[in-house]
């Protein structure tokens, strides 16, 4: 059976996996926010980042884009995601139901924040946002980068987000200065 995995932030514009088939979809009841202090691709332990993370809210929606693995890879596509996503254990997988446009439904692989965890900071200001992902830098680069090419990806599928459009202007007027 092949397998389906949603993307909400660095997924969309990387997944990193062989994809037969991607789709925009729905997720109910979790909201896109960068509510995860990023230790290790966006970050480091003494200067965290922030990455994106899904975070549980009722009446609220994540719209994303669902990758269509075949079967025959679905096994090293959830190893590698495992590796990728789960490296400090503040996400948390799981099988949720996505909503594409068209009213089909399937369940993907999702990772969302576990708010028991001691990266999760959610609440923070979207001025305290754009102070930190202004200036942090990890493994995979720096946190700016991370926020711009997310913002990007999400207005080429028509599905700007406006605080990360606000985190976006700020950011680079922070760096202009």
């Amino acid at each position: 059976m092949d397998l389906w995995v949603f993307g909400y932030g660095s997924l969309m514009w990387n997944p990193g996996f062989d994809v037969v088939e991607s789709r925009i979809a729905r997720l109910p009841g979790w909201h896109r926010s960068f509510c995860m202090s990023s230790i290790h691709h966006r970050g480091t332990e003494d200067d965290p980042g922030l990455v994106l993370a899904l975070d549980a809210a009722t009446g609220a929606h994540c719209d994303g884009v669902a990758f269509r693995v075949a079967a025959s890879k679905a096994d090293n596509t959830i190893d590698y995601l495992r590796e990728r996503e789960l490296i400090s254990s503040a996400y948390l997988e799981r099988e949720l139901p996505i909503t594409f446009r068209d009213g089909a439904t399937e369940t993907a692989v999702t990772y969302v924040i576990d708010r028991a965890h001691v990266q999760y900071v959610a609440g923070m200001a979207l001025e305290d946002q754009a102070r930190i992902i202004a200036h942090a830098v990890g493994g995979r680069g720096p946190n700016d980068e991370y926020l711009y090419n997310t913002a990007a990806h999400l207005a080429e599928l028509d599905l700007a987000d406006e605080d990360l459009n606000w985190l976006v202007a700020r950011v680079r007027g922070m760096k202009a200065a």
